[in-house]
């Protein structure tokens, strides 16, 4: 399936205003990414691998013309056993100005959380914690936000030239 996200962009931009989150999981945990990065939400094909890429990066596919690497961010965030089943999706962002799929277990939802209902990122002493923005109520628990174009362009992933991340 595929379901493609187009203009959800807001006229008023204010940090008091609510954020909406796309929610999704990874392994057995919640995570979320600002809505306003997503493209658009495609079942998971079989991508073509690059030699030489890390685990990580599962190879490229061809989106409309366009080639674009797809990241498994359940290999990147050392999530566990992988399954590729039906639920799993390729999320299609814009980061950067560059188009990158990143791979999860599935969509579940898209929320909304005001500045006041966000926790800070925990500081876990070794643990880098620099791609999460924080913590939000999400159903019984939390859902972690992720900062997607701090991780996107961090040098482990070698995705988004430095150049085009000062730029965007």
């Amino acid at each position: 399936y595929e379901i493609v996200v187009s203009d959800w962009s807001s006229d008023v931009c204010s940090s008091d205003l609510a954020r909406e989150y796309l929610v999704f999981a990874l392994g057995p945990e919640t995570y979320g990414i600002d809505l306003l990065k997503v493209q658009e939400i495609r079942g998971y094909d079989a991508v073509t691998r690059i030699a030489g890429t890390p685990e990580f990066i599962k190879g490229v596919i061809n989106l409309r013309g366009a080639i674009v690497p797809v990241v498994d961010l359940r290999i990147r965030f050392s999530t566990g056993a992988i399954d590729y089943g039906a639920q799993t999706v390729v999320i299609v962002l814009n980061v950067s100005q560059r188009t990158v799929g990143v791979v999860v277990d599935g969509v579940s939802d898209v929320i909304a959380l005001g500045p006041d209902e966000i926790h800070p990122k925990p500081d876990m002493g070794a643990v880098d914690t620099s791609f999460m923005t924080g913590l939000g109520p999400y159903e019984e628990g939390m859902v972690i936000l992720l900062d997607i174009e701090r991780l996107m362009c961090s040098p482990d992933m070698a995705l988004i030239d430095d150049s085009l991340a000062l730029a965007g």
